[in-house]
């Protein structure tokens, strides 16, 4: 059980709090955490009325001992009606029934179609089921607002999963929808479809798909755009035809502090600040929203609107000429060299 982790103005890696729990103790527990939460957060500031906040003050031994003890008092006097609910929670979301089907549809288009294969390579993962896949359909065609789809491709995505998703989809919070049961025979006809309505850009886990808040442009609360930052992101480097070249890099931007972009845990994290009436925007690198998780270390100062692509480009550089080959992803690139030739590369003229 992992406590006090989150985002935002204060960002913070949650920290173990318990290293096994059993499942059956898994509601009564919780409810212990919020119980002490609740007695020792604070309430005169409501920028620090959070868990995180509490744990970080109080000391993480502290807050594990009064949540034991409370949870010893709460597990005495828990029925355990949890595990009827957790039962009928299970029965709604049952696997469908997965039919049976041969696959040679699938691998002759791969085989004779370089497009559909490559969108095959970035967009699918691995399901139970070897005869089925999981389908990430891109909701960030370059140049396009990320996240952002018409109604006509909703309908459309809508349609597929009834026909070939046994009713379902799903919306990621990597901003992209996600069809979870697809036979690989009905794979070809579901591209031919993505790609009539401008939704079979094969680019998930690349550079170009990218987290962006709405930013100025639709949030009252941003200091900075996101979403023309993320769209020159991702036409440069389209039009330079790197991206998988590049393979997986997570950049995630946000238009303030707030951090709704989760920019804290991006490969490349971008925030938009507003500096004296003007768009100012910080980089850091290093952030990951993994097992591994990591906050992202503050590369310097910001760069102006107008620099804050470029200032990608150079890192991007320096990446692919650093790099071990290429198997070895920006991410453990970063984590072998650090900080120093990042740095050096955003800001040449410090080395003048």
């Amino acid at each position: 059980v992992v406590v006090g982790g989150g985002l935002g103005r204060t960002p913070m890696i949650g920290k173990v709090l318990r290293e096994w729990l059993p499942q059956a103790d898994l509601l009564p527990y919780l409810e212990a955490i919020v119980s002490v939460y609740n007695v020792l957060g604070r309430r005169d500031n409501k920028y620090k009325a959070r868990i995180k906040i509490t744990v970080a003050e109080n000391g993480l031994d502290t807050f594990r001992d009064k949540v034991e003890a409370q949870f010893a008092r709460s597990r005495a006097e828990f029925s355990g009606f949890d595990q009827d609910m957790l039962n009928d929670i299970e029965a709604a979301f049952a696997p469908p029934a997965f039919r049976q089907a041969s696959t040679t549809a699938f691998d002759k288009a791969r085989a004779q179609n370089p497009a559909f294969r490559a969108w095959t390579d970035t967009n699918l993962a691995e399901h139970r089921d070897p005869d089925h896949a999981i389908v990430t359909v891109s909701i960030k065609k370059h140049g396009a607002t990320p996240g952002d789809a018409t109604s006509e491709q909703m309908r459309a995505l809508a349609d597929l999963a009834e026909r070939f998703g046994y009713d379902e989809l799903r919306i990621s919070h990597e901003q992209n929808v996600i069809l979870p049961h697809v036979h690989k025979s009905d794979l070809p006809e579901i591209y031919a479809t993505l790609r009539d309505h401008g939704l079979a850009t094969a680019n998930i886990g690349l550079i170009s798909d990218i987290i962006a808040c709405p930013g100025m442009d639709y949030c009252a609360l941003a200091t900075a755009r996101s979403i023309p930052i993320a769209q020159e992101i991702a036409t440069t480097f389209d039009a330079l035809k790197v991206e998988h070249n590049i393979g997986p890099l997570k950049i995630k931007i946000s238009g303030c502090i707030n951090a709704c972009g989760h920019h804290h845990v991006g490969h490349i994290g971008i925030l938009g600040l507003d500096r004296a009436g003007v768009e100012n925007y910080q980089i850091t690198l290093g952030g990951d929203g993994t097992q591994t998780a990591t906050i992202g270390e503050r590369a310097g100062p910001g760069f102006a609107a107008d620099e804050i692509v470029p200032a990608v480009e150079r890192l991007i550089g320096a990446y692919l000429e650093l790099r071990n080959g290429k198997e070895e992803t920006f991410l453990e690139t970063y984590r072998r060299l650090g900080m120093g030739p990042f740095k050096a590369a955003l800001y040449p003229e410090k080395e003048n």
